[in-house]
């Protein structure tokens, strides 16, 4: 019996905690910063030397919220969903350094969120929500990034810190901020499996850490984010002027350790080391289109989440493009 209700508790706890954080867009939720489905086929592949400019469409949705135990909580409706439009600028001089090509670059974001639901666990805590807000958001800077080109193989290995551009206020419903700043280690490999490269294995990771959210007592733990893809390159004119690529990718994140500091929990705190940790699991499909001498190329990623702990369960949608302005 105590076993059930200290399972009961915690419920309620992900439960409130979940609810009071995601009445922002993602980037101000509990859970980390990096949003997974970033990469999937070619993660290891750095630009050619020259000027990038990429646009990447990010869309998540769910209407399920699950306890750490990967059930959904009985008596929940609703929705939760976010966009966040990713603007890349990356600049790859010409001349190599350590073998291989600097690449650093950063991310402008633009998000907009909402949740809507009515909850109820156990006739024990009923919550309603509408909420949402909309924005410039936190910004991607990676000033260290390196990338090798290798007979059989692509690896890029960086870092990034992200910065609490985006607005943030400890309590508001219209954050587009995470309001705390986060260092990121992260590392990408393309290997060929055909001598042609048409044929490709794909995997991606990074590791967060996080600092204490503005006006709280409260550091998120760190999480580990891995994304995978297998693809198949098809010509599709046979001077391979233009190429579509085909394949299947996923993600998986999970938080890798506890939070620091307390939480406010009716009139007093509790410690934040008591919410249970997330993890989520997707699979999905990628299609890419490349016309390398323009220096272009257009996606489209669609991933199902099968799994999740102490988090929606959703889907994530994901498009756009890159250009390459290569250096002569």
């Amino acid at each position: 019996m105590t076993d059930l209700i200290r399972t009961i508790r915690w419920n309620l706890l992900v439960l409130t905690l979940t609810i009071s954080c995601t009445a922002s867009p993602v980037f101000a939720q509990q859970k980390g910063q990096y949003v997974p489905g970033q990469y999937g086929l070619n993660a290891g592949v750095v630009p050619d030397p020259g000027f990038t400019y990429g646009n990447v469409a990010m869309n998540y949705s769910a209407g399920r919220l699950n306890n750490q135990f990967d059930k959904a909580f009985p008596n929940v409706t609703g929705t939760y969903g976010f966009w966040v439009d990713e603007n890349l600028l990356m600049y790859v001089p010409n001349h190599r350094i350590l073998g291989g090509y600097y690449a650093p670059y950063v991310l402008l974001n633009w998000a907009s969120g909402s949740v809507v639901a009515d909850f109820s666990v156990l006739n024990a805590i009923r919550l309603n929500g509408a909420a949402g807000g909309s924005g410039f958001a936190d910004m991607w800077v990676e000033p260290v990034n390196f990338g090798w080109h290798f007979d059989r193989a692509d690896l890029q290995v960086g870092y990034a810190f992200v910065a609490p551009t985006g607005r943030f206020q400890a309590g508001a419903s219209n954050n587009v901020g995470s309001g705390y700043w986060g260092n990121d280690l992260n590392a990408g490999t393309t290997a060929y499996i055909t001598k042609n490269k048409g044929t490709s294995a794909n995997i991606y990771i990074d590791w967060e850490g996080h600092g204490k959210k503005s006006g709280t007592n409260l550091t998120p733990g760190q999480a580990f984010s891995m994304e995978w893809g297998l693809g198949q390159a098809l010509p599709l004119k046979k001077d391979q002027s233009l190429i579509a690529q085909l394949g299947f990718v996923g993600y998986d994140q999970w938080q890798v350790s506890n939070n620091g500091g307390t939480l406010p929990a009716g009139t007093g705190t509790i410690p934040a080391s008591l919410v249970p940790s997330y993890s989520v699991h997707a699979y999905g499909i990628q299609s890419n289109l490349i016309a390398p001498e323009p220096g272009l190329l257009g996606f489209f990623k669609y991933y199902w989440e099968y799994a999740a702990d102490s988090r929606v369960l959703g889907r994530t949608i994901v498009f756009g493009f890159t250009w390459t302005f290569k250096t002569p």
